[in-house]
């Protein structure tokens, strides 16, 4: 028996695609692996999911290291080195080529084995009570960001802040958030298209991060045959979250429709101006590491030139020469 945690609820499209992985491995391994799922945070939490799967509070369970308050300082950095990859195959094909490459991850990672990496949807910006249309419209708006943003967003004189997503709804509801940038699939996910009246279609990069992890110590007491099996696993866990989250995207969009969210399109001059800031400050943060000990310039140069080589099928390729 193995047990699983999460902070979302069994209906979540991420918990989906844990549900589907979990029988997956139940029917490969003949029922001889049972997966117990603890749900929306009745085990483990948001915050300190990585320390407690160290630590054995589950075996298994969803990590959000681009969310931790310290010790995973590059991951959380390069969040922000993903410009010009727009899917979910992309991003953890990006985040694959800098964990080769660079230790720091294995480091930041250190006691868990990784089971899962995820990206996501490209976020858009959505809004209470204002329409974006212009990178000026951001002006003075408190709004919920990812860390790799709110630089960014600063620059573009916006109030941006990093919150705990669960908070969002009732932030936005009261008033305290003018608004949140977020994929569609959050209007239906998690209520969005409720309290908020309008989403600009902006095209914000999403970054990869490993999101799913079983515990160092739980992972050596198990047998070779369990691992292998776990080891091949990864890609239908993948590809589930992959699936669940184009689909989410769909069900969002027209959630949006159904509660008469406005829609709005950034003009092209703006999305140029913001990808320049976005790239501008990734540099930044990358060269920020460097404070913590990290090098994290050769991390980011890669990044940069992978995603400059996206192969005419959408894959991208990676090599160490390119650092």
């Amino acid at each position: 028996m193995l047990t699983y945690a999460s902070p979302f609820s069994p209906g979540h499209p991420f918990s989906r695609a844990d549900i589907a992985w979990m029988k997956w491995v139940e029917q490969q391994s003949d029922g001889r692996i049972e997966i117990q799922p603890y749900w929306s945070g009745s085990l483990l939490s948001s915050e300190h999911s990585m320390h407690e799967l160290r630590h054995g509070v589950a075996d298994i369970g969803l990590i959000t290291p681009i969310y931790a308050r310290g010790g995973a300082h590059l991951i959380r950095a390069q969040a922000g080195f993903y410009g010009g990859l727009t899917t979910f195959e992309q991003q953890t094909a990006l985040w694959r080529c800098m964990a080769a490459a660079d230790p720091q991850f294995g480091r930041e990672l250190h006691g868990l084995k990784i089971l899962a990496v995820q990206g996501g949807n490209l976020p858009g910006i959505v809004t209470r009570d204002r329409a974006i249309r212009t990178l000026d419209d951001l002006r003075g708006l408190r709004l919920r960001a990812p860390s790799e943003l709110l630089a960014v967003l600063k620059d573009l004189g916006a109030d941006p802040i990093d919150m705990p997503m669960g908070e969002v709804y009732s932030a936005l509801a009261k008033g305290v958030l003018d608004g949140v940038v977020a994929p569609p699939d959050t209007l239906k996910s998690l209520h969005f298209a409720e309290v908020a009246k309008y989403f600009n279609t902006i095209r914000i990069p999403r970054g990869a991060y490993a999101a799913r992890a079983i515990g160092e110590r739980r992972w050596r007491s198990l047998t070779a045959e369990q691992r292998d099996l776990l080891e091949r696993s990864t890609e239908v866990w993948e590809q589930s979250l992959a699936a669940e989250l184009l689909v989410a995207n769909d069900v969002g969009l027209a959630a949006g429709r159904e509660h008469h969210v406005e829609f709005h399109d950034m003009p092209a001059a703006e999305q140029a101006r913001f990808d320049a800031i976005y790239e501008r400050d990734g540099e930044v943060r990358a060269r920020a590491l460097a404070r913590f000990g990290i090098d994290g310039l050769p991390t980011y140069r890669l990044a940069r030139s992978v995603a400059a080589q996206v192969m005419d099928d959408g894959g991208i390729r990676c090599s160490r020469d390119q650092t």
